[in-house]
């Protein structure tokens, strides 16, 4: 009974993880278009610290499609551990290409394109091979885990090294530096994820009947995902509205999903029971998705599309055959010049005993 519920939760999860990727997918199309929009109004950045995004409608559409998508990502992972739910989240990078390049004029090439696949595949092998976290049915028991030391260092450590981000580097560097506040929205994101996982059990002890409202944990893990959800909104718009969208998306998406991996990895001890080829899949997943990653990101001023591959295919044939055709050619062009030279110096010198002239010899 236990195996059939085990997999009816795996599949409530799995199919709310690919649901929360689309909706927040097109809600970075939606909020970009709406920043675009405010530009060319003339009305204050986000980028700039400007707030007048709150007057737009699109952008409200895309919170609000952002808002179904973490709702939807809430539940999942209520029902699926989050090294299964946070691996899902490379469809979002494949939806806002997708879709950016239909609604926002961003072109994405073969590479591109590649990289999304190869995003998706790593994903794929990341899930087969997920790590099982402990289980944790009880507010008591999550209390525990949140007081582990190792949680508290890293929890020490994300809250740091957010604070000189916010307040040293982003001032000086977060306009012309894309990582500044794209890694203020990820390692606060990890700390974000373990609230929502919380804040899932104190609802599955609600609904059970237990008095969860009067724990005070309840609370604090409402009132931290509240901070950490709103830092990451704001962060996360000044990124969208200076840089390109299908660049932001990826970037975001490896280092959130870093950051969420480790933290589980010290919050669940998720590695402690896996096998040598659980954690080499693991890992090649990864890997693979940051190989896509960077294809989506370090050609996209490539154009380079499947229609002139014949074309770079004839070059590269007539380009293996240079070396010789060049050796070639130019033994007959010297020849025809050094006989082109022996005619003009022999009619010169031809001339010059016409003329008198001694010397030509």
């Amino acid at each position: 009974m236990s195996q059939t519920r085990g997999k009816y939760d795996f599949c409530i999860g799995l199919v709310l993880a690919m649901s929360s990727s689309i909706f927040i997918g097109g809600s970075f199309i939606l909020k970009k278009k709406g920043l675009l929009r405010l530009a060319r109004k003339g009305s204050m950045r986000a980028g700039q610290g400007g707030h007048a995004y709150l007057k737009e409608w699109l952008w409200w559409a895309g919170l609000l499609s952002m808002g179904a998508g973490e709702v939807a990502n809430f539940a999942a992972y209520a029902f699926a551990p989050a090294t299964l739910v946070t691996p899902l989240g490379a469809l979002s990078v494949l939806v806002s290409a997708i879709l950016s390049s239909f609604f926002l004029n961003e072109k994405l090439n073969l590479h591109g394109k590649i990289g999304c696949l190869l995003s998706i595949l790593g994903s794929t092998v990341m899930v087969i091979h997920a790590p099982q976290e402990e289980e944790v049915e009880t507010l008591d028991e999550m209390s525990h885990k949140l007081g582990d030391p190792g949680f508290v260092v890293f929890a020490t450590l994300v809250v740091i090294v957010s604070l000189i981000l916010i307040c040293v580097v982003g001032p000086r560097h977060g306009q012309t530096n894309i990582l500044v506040y794209i890694t203020i929205c990820s390692v606060i994101g990890a700390l974000s994820v373990s609230c929502v996982k919380g804040l899932g059990i104190a609802i599955k002890e609600l609904f059970a009947g237990k008095p969860v409202l009067k724990h005070p944990l309840s609370w604090m893990l409402l009132l931290s995902l509240t901070v950490c959800v709103s830092t990451q909104i704001n962060y996360l718009n000044r990124a969208l509205d200076i840089f390109n969208t299908s660049i932001v998306t990826p970037i975001y998406y490896v280092i959130f999903t870093t950051s969420v991996l480790t933290c589980s990895a010290i919050l669940f001890k998720e590695w402690q029971h896996m096998a040598a080829d659980d954690i080499i899949g693991t890992f090649s997943g990864f890997l693979t998705i940051i190989v896509g990653i960077f294809l989506l990101h370090a050609f996209k001023d490539v154009n380079f599309t499947l229609a002139n591959l014949p074309l770079s295919l004839r070059k590269d044939d007539r380009a293996a055959n240079g070396t010789l055709l060049s050796t070639y050619d130019s033994f007959n062009d010297d020849e025809e010049s050094s006989a082109c030279l022996g005619e003009t110096q022999s009619t010169e010198s031809l001339s010059a005993r016409r003329n008198g002239s001694l010397s030509a010899f």
